[in-house]
């Protein structure tokens, strides 16, 4: 899931060190909400502006936590 992800990220987002250990710091608003739009769209879950913080965001590794958390809570 985690080069899944990556792969989105670098398509989305192509300008942006999706590696980058510091990777909300990166973001502008636009580039939050294509991450947002991205996962949402590609894993069918509801990701909204209180998912957006910076340890949901810091880096690849908590973006796939916080997919799977989400994928976890699917009814």
């Amino acid at each position: 899931m985690r080069e899944q992800i990556k792969q989105l990220l670098e398509e989305a987002l192509p300008l942006v060190d999706v590696e980058s250990e510091f990777l909300y710091s990166e973001l502008d608003s636009l580039g939050v909400t294509n991450i947002l739009m991205t996962l949402s769209e590609e894993y069918g879950i509801e990701l909204d502006s209180r998912d957006a913080t910076p340890k949901n965001l810091r880096n690849l590794d908590n973006i796939v936590r916080m997919v799977e958390q989400k994928l976890a809570a699917r009814p």
